[in-house]
C-alpha cells in the first residue's frame, strides 16, 4: 500500500493541477501535429500518384510501409530513452517534434517517388518518439483514476489532427497544390517545439536529481517478462493492434473511394470528411476516456465495456457508408464510424500504463505501438491497396468500395479482444505496483 510519505513523493504531488492541464493542452497540440503530419499524405495521395504515375500498391507503400518501418523500429529505443530516470523527455519529444515537422515541410519539394519515400521515412523517425514519452509524462503527472481522461484529452489531437490534415491538406492543394500544402503544414511544429521547452516541466527534475538517479530502472528484459505476465495487456494489445489495421488501413482509402465513387475533389473530401471524421472522432476520443472512469468506478473490468459497444456500433455504421448513393450520407456515416473508433484511445493506452510498474511504462506503449504500427501503418495500406489492384480488373475503380466492405467486419475482431481483456483487469490492477 503506497504511504502518506511515498505519495508525497509522487510527481503528480508535486505538480501543480494548473500547471498539469497547460501540459495537457501542450501534449495534446503535439499529438494533433503528429496526426497532421501524417494524416496529409492520404488526403494528397491522388494528386501525387497522378503527377508520379503510381499504382495503388505503391501509395499503399507511399503511405504505410516506409513510414511504419521506422516508425516502429525506432519506436522502442526511443521510449528505453524516456524511461531512462536521466533522461528529460521534454527535450526529448520537443526535439522529436522539430524533426517530424521539417521532415514533412521538405515533402513538398520532393521531385519524384523516391525523394517522397524519403521524406515520409524522415517523418517516421520523428513520430517515432511521441507516444511513449508523452504517455510516460502524463503518467507521472496524473493519478491512476483520472488517467484514461486525461490520456484520452491527450489523444483528441488525434481527431483534431485528421481535421486539419484533411481540411488544411485539401484546400491548399485544390487552390495551390499538394507541395505547398506539405509545407504549410510542416513548419509550425518547429515553433511549438520551442515553446514545449519553457511550458512543460519534466517531472523527474521536480523531485530533484537525487530522486531521479534514485528511481528503479527496468531493463528490457524486465519491461517484457511483465509484459507477458498480463493476460490484459496482450489481449489489448491484439485489439489494438487489429484497430490500427482497420484505421490505418482503410483511412487513406477512404478518401480516395470518395473522390473515385463519388467524384469530390481533394478540396472537398478533406473538408467535410475532415470535420465529420474529426469532430466526431473528438467526441468520441472525450466521451470514451470519461465512460472508461465513470464505468471503472463500478469495477475496474468495465473501463473497456463501451469501448466493445462502440466497435459492435461501428460494424453497421461501416456497411451503410460504403453502400449508400449519397456521398453527403455517406461522409456522416464514416463520421460516426471514427467517433466510434475514438471509444478505445484513453482506456485502450490508459491502461496499459497501470499494467506495468513505472520504470517500464515507456516501454510498455512502445511495444503496443511497434506492433500497432507494423500492422496497421505497414501492413494496412499496403495490403488494402494490394487487394484493390487485385480487385481492379473486375470491379476497376469500385474495388476501393469492395476493400471497405471487407474492412467493416474487421471490428468484430478487437471488440472480442477487448472484451477478453476486461476479465483480468480487476485482479491485475489491484497488483503491488500497478494501477
Amino acid at each position: 500500500m503506497t504511504t502518506a510519505s511515498n505519495q508525497a513523493e509522487r510527481p503528480e504531488a508535486a505538480i501543480s493541477q494548473g500547471r498539469v492541464t497547460i501540459v495537457l493542452w501542450v501534449l495534446m497540440l503535439f499529438y494533433a501535429l503528429n496526426y497532421v503530419d501524417r494524416q496529409i499524405v492520404g488526403i494528397l495521395a491522388e494528386p501525387i500518384a497522378k503527377e508520379f504515375g503510381l499504382s495503388d500498391t505503391q501509395i499503399g507503400v507511399m503511405t504505410g510501409l516506409a513510414f511504419a518501418a521506422f516508425y516502429a523500429g525506432l519506436g522502442i529505443p526511443l521510449a528505453r530513452l524516456a524511461d531512462n530516470p536521466k533522461t528529460n523527455r521534454v527535450v526529448l519529444l520537443s526535439v522529436c517534434l522539430a524533426l517530424w515537422s521539417g521532415m514533412t515541410a521538405l515533402c513538398g519539394l520532393a521531385q519524384n517517388y523516391a525523394q517522397m519515400l524519403l521524406g515520409r521515412i524522415g517523418v517516421a523517425v520523428g513520430e517515432a518518439g511521441c507516444m511513449p514519452g508523452a504517455h510516460s509524462l502524463i503518467a507521472d503527472m496524473v493519478p491512476p483514476e483520472r488517467r484514461s481522461s486525461a490520456i484520452a484529452f491527450f489523444g483528441v489531437g488525434q481527431p483534431v489532427g485528421v481535421l486539419l490534415g484533411m481540411v488544411l491538406g485539401g484546400i491548399l492543394a485544390d487552390a495551390y497544390g499538394w507541395r505547398t500544402a506539405f509545407l504549410v503544414v510542416g513548419l509550425p511544429g518547429v515553433a511549438l517545439a520551442l515553446v514545449a521547452l519553457k511550458l512543460v516541466p519534466e517531472p523527474r527534475r521536480v523531485l530533484g536529481k537525487a530522486a531521479a538517479a534514485a528511481a528503479p530502472r527496468a531493463t528490457v528484459g524486465q519491461a517484457i517478462a511483465e509484459i507477458i505476465r498480463s493476460p490484459a495487456y496482450l489481449f489489448m494489445l491484439g485489439a489494438g493492434s487489429v484497430m490500427a489495421f482497420v484505421t490505418f488501413g482503410q483511412g487513406v482509402w477512404i478518401a480516395i473511394f470518395l473522390q473515385r465513387t463519388h467524384e469530390l475533389t481533394p478540396g472537398q473530401t478533406g473538408l467535410w470528411l475532415g470535420l465529420l471524421s474529426g469532430g466526431l472522432g473528438i467526441v468520441g476520443m472525450v466521451v470514451g476516456g470519461w465512460a472508461a472512469d465513470r464505468f471503472a468506478t463500478r469495477s475496474p473490468r468495465h473501463q473497456l465495456t463501451p469501448v466493445v459497444v462502440s466497435l459492435l456500433i461501428a460494424l453497421p455504421l461501416q456497411l451503410l457508408a460504403v453502400t449508400v448513393g449519397d456521398w453527403r450520407l455517406a461522409i456522416l456515416l464514416f463520421g460516426l464510424v471514427a467517433g466510434c473508433q475514438a471509444f478505445y484511445f484513453g482506456p485502450g493506452w490508459g491502461l496499459v500504463q497501470g499494467l506495468v510498474s513505472p520504470p517500464a511504462r515507456a516501454t510498455a506503449a512502445a511495444v503496443k505501438l511497434f506492433v500497432q504500427a507494423v500492422l496497421g501503418l505497414g501492413v494496412g495500406p499496403l495490403l488494402f491497396g494490394a487487394i484493390s489492384d487485385i480487385l481492379k480488373p473486375s470491379y476497376g475503380d469500385e474495388s476501393v468500395r469492395m476493400v471497405l466492405l471487407f474492412a467493416s467486419f474487421i471490428f468484430l475482431v478487437p471488440a472480442l479482444c477487448y472484451w477478453l481483456a476486461s476479465r483480468s483487469l480487476e485482479r491485475e490492477l489491484a497488483a503491488p505496483g500497478r494501477g
